[in-house]
């Protein structure tokens, strides 16, 4: 098993990027245990990955503010060799939007979209997938509207996360300055088309997405307020906190509401000074069985696991363990639900633990050392 690894390659406002490019490691399911990390492509700042299911074509967005002497972030294609694991590029594309931190693929792999965090608002871009699995022309580029009371961080809105409706088809996109989540059905040319907004509590700054095996359950990890967040579909309207919260104000069946929300660290837990007081959650994940909501603390440096309670839709938080180094920024569930792989971005460090699904605990297994690791992807 491949471990594929985005990562940052310049000093930004936020991090001290140190890699070369796309990293990988080898994986050993049978033990846990992580390679030793090495260079696999050149990019710059590939901080997120998208692979193809079966594993023969990546996508990596490039964070900036600058691609190729145009304004907007990059979106590079590459085939994948799936017995070595080497990648060969393809082409490249600008993101229009500035500071792009996410990508996915659609519609079956027919578009590659990413999610652009932008200085002075965030946006979304579609790109069509050619034959050869190359980018074609840019099929659509939509601005997102809006803010937040955090003037600091949400002065306009900021796409941070896509993920697909498994239910519907449809994208939903996690704005963290518009507390807001928008909904869009992509057509069969890649366009956009708004369908619906579900509106977090302000402040709240939705970051990260993770559907239960359900299709009914919505996990939202909110950035600001350091909460995690469950959303259940059709549970008494759209979601849309402008609206009344009659069933009626639904934009379609598939609307969803805001049903709980709990801090992803313990009452009272302390800060390591180095985090400036603050906790910031990044990743959320499901384990495969769908007992487990799993979420990643930047600040706090360790990873929540909740147990989930599907009937009553509650999360409850069964414990953290140290996520080894500092700023996790992304983790990993293996298919099996036996492993978890966290990398630390600020740290340097990955670490391979050991999931027990029905106890709901990790245990750590093995570390290694990788330059400022911000996504992980298996294949």
């Amino acid at each position: 098993m491949h471990l594929i690894i985005g990562t940052y390659t310049e000093r930004l406002p936020h991090v001290h990027g140190k890699a070369d490019g796309i990293g990988a490691a080898s994986f050993d399911p049978a033990s846990g245990r992580l390679g030793e990390v090495r260079a696999l492509a050149a990019a710059r700042n590939p901080s997120y990955l998208a692979v193809t299911p079966s594993g023969d074509r990546l996508y990596a967005v490039c964070e900036s503010d600058m691609f190729e002497g145009n304004r907007g972030g990059g979106l590079a294609a590459f085939e994948r060799d799936t017995r070595t694991g080497e990648l060969t590029r393809l082409n490249a594309r600008s993101t229009v939007g500035d500071w792009p931190c996410h990508v996915a693929l659609a519609r079956g792999g027919r578009f590659v979209v990413t999610a652009n965090y932008g200085t002075d608002g965030g946006s979304v871009t579609v790109y069509p997938v050619r034959a050869d699995g190359g980018l074609g022309d840019l099929a659509d580029h939509v601005r997102h509207p809006g803010s937040g009371p955090n003037a600091e961080r949400q002065a306009s809105s900021h796409a941070h996360m896509i993920a697909s409706d498994p239910s519907t088809g449809d994208l939903l996109v996690a704005d963290l300055g518009a507390d807001t989540i928008f909904g869009y059905e992509v057509s069969g040319t890649g366009g956009l088309s708004l369908k619906r907004e579900l509106r977090t509590r302000p402040g709240a700054g939705p970051r990260h997405l993770a559907f239960h095996p359900d299709g009914r359950h919505l996990f939202v990890v909110n950035e600001l307020d350091g909460t995690v967040s469950v959303w259940r579909r059709d549970a008494g309207g759209s979601g849309d906190r402008g609206g009344s919260g009659d069933p009626g104000d639904s934009w379609d069946p598939g609307g969803f509401a805001e049903v709980a929300a709990v801090s992803t660290i313990p009452a009272g837990a302390a800060i390591p000074p180095h985090a400036g007081g603050g906790n910031l959650p990044a990743a959320v994940r499901v384990s495969p069985s769908g007992r487990h909501v799993l979420v990643s603390n930047r600040g706090h440096d360790s990873i929540a696991v909740f147990r989930f309670d599907p009937p009553a839709s509650g999360l409850r938080l069964l414990g953290v363990v140290p996520a080894e180094g500092e700023c996790p920024r992304d983790f990993v569930l293996t298919p099996d639900g036996r492993w978890l792989i966290a990398a630390s971005q600020d740290g340097d460090l990955l670490a391979s633990y050991a999931f027990d699904d029905v106890a709901g605990t990790l245990r750590l297994l093995h570390r290694a050392t990788a330059p400022t690791p911000a996504c992980l992807a298996l294949a």
